[in-house]
């Protein structure tokens, strides 16, 4: 693999949308249709952060799903930044006691995150990805028809447009980034890679670590299309394990076996993708070609670079490139293809602008020819 000059830069952590069009759809969406205004209240109180939720019907089955109406009012009067039980209360006119029973049943469902700060407890209600949407299939649950929502999901996300677009290629900065695949890099390479950038300095940093089932290949599990990669491989870290393992939606794991973790996704040719901050990453995902809605997204967006890069590209080894295609076959985001290399021989050539830069292709190539 070889250096590059990277694309995007990354966003601090604290970084808020100002641009007063973000509701917009929400508006747009409420004005010719006629659902409950409990959930269309909660459309619109999404569509307040920076990646909101493209208002649909197929959103509104999936807050259906999650939600009831009284739960639906009460979550549109969340404010964005985390609160307490106290302002909560305010809000919905009840006492503290009852708020924080609501409150933290909604946080046993994986619906809102609840963080401890000098003792006391905030409240916080993420956004649908990363947030809501990942929690309600990330352990195996009864109160929810699982298999239902997996259904809407893969309809809401992977088919329709409008939210993964939003999601993945809206704003100036992207959502996620992928982390350099470092046992592929030359000993000169590595002498250039971040902490920031290396998946195993993430992993060393945090406190606590946790541990899930995949969402993306339980959805696709659900519609039995799931491939053979592991599934119990979502890595979460710092607030959002605390939340999710308290919760019961991450199993805590000790450093040495995140690490142990990271070397199997390796082996597994899987593609590590985080959060797009340099301090306080809240997850990796380790995405295969197949299930993983990052993947799909870089594939059907990729000229519009949805996905912030490594700062690294494959390099194609004419010489001992044997045309095997194997490379072909794992690029997660398809940036090689198969060409004539003259007297009945094979090689492959790199889409640049495609490629995330992930080493995936580099460490599974037999030859040596990437």
């Amino acid at each position: 693999m070889r250096n590059r000059n990277n694309r995007s830069t990354i966003t601090s952590i604290d970084e808020e949308a100002t641009d007063p069009s973000i509701t917009r759809v929400g508006k747009e969406f409420m004005a010719y249709h006629t659902f409950s205004p409990a959930y269309t209240g909660l459309i619109d109180r999404l569509n307040r952060t920076p990646k909101g939720a493209a208002p649909s019907e197929l959103l509104y089955k999936i807050l259906k799903v999650l939600f009831n109406e009284k739960e639906a009012e009460w979550l549109a009067k969340f404010p964005i930044r985390p609160f307490t039980v106290q302002t909560a209360a305010r809000a919905w006119k009840m006492n503290s006691a009852a708020a924080r029973k609501v409150l933290d049943g909604l946080a046993d469902r994986g619906v809102l995150v609840d963080i401890l700060i000098d003792d006391e407890r905030f409240y916080c209600l993420p956004p649908p990805m990363a947030g809501f949407f990942e929690f309600s299939l990330m352990r195996v649950r009864n109160d929810i028809d699982q298999k239902v929502l997996s259904e809407l999901f893969y309809r809401y996300i992977t088919v329709e447009e409008d939210f993964i677009r939003g999601l993945i290629v809206g704003g100036e900065t992207q959502q996620g980034r992928i982390f350099v695949n470092e046992p592929t890099l030359s000993k000169e390479n590595a002498l250039h890679v971040l902490d920031y950038e290396r998946a195993g300095e993430v992993i060393r940093a945090a406190s606590p670590i946790g541990v899930s089932l995949c969402f993306c290949r339980r959805k696709m599990a659900h519609l039995n299309r799931d491939c053979n990669a592991p599934k119990e491989i979502c890595m979460t870290f710092n607030m959002a394990a605390a939340s999710l393992i308290r919760h019961g939606f991450a199993r805590r794991l000790e450093v040495a076996e995140c690490l142990d973790l990271l070397q199997r996704v390796y082996t597994e040719n899987l593609v590590q993708f985080g959060e797009n901050v340099r301090e306080g990453v809240n997850f990796i995902c380790n995405c295969c070609k197949c299930c993983c809605e990052a993947m799909a997204a870089a594939r059907r967006f990729g000229l519009l670079h949805p996905v912030h890069t490594t700062h690294f590209i494959a390099r194609i080894r004419i010489e001992n490139c044997t045309g095997c295609g194997k490379c072909i076959s794992l690029c997660p985001v398809d940036a090689l293809v198969r060409v004539d290399a003259g007297k009945h021989h094979f090689s492959v050539q790199l889409d640049e602008s495609l490629c995330l830069g992930c080493g995936v292709c580099v460490r599974g190539c037999p030859a040596g020819g990437a």
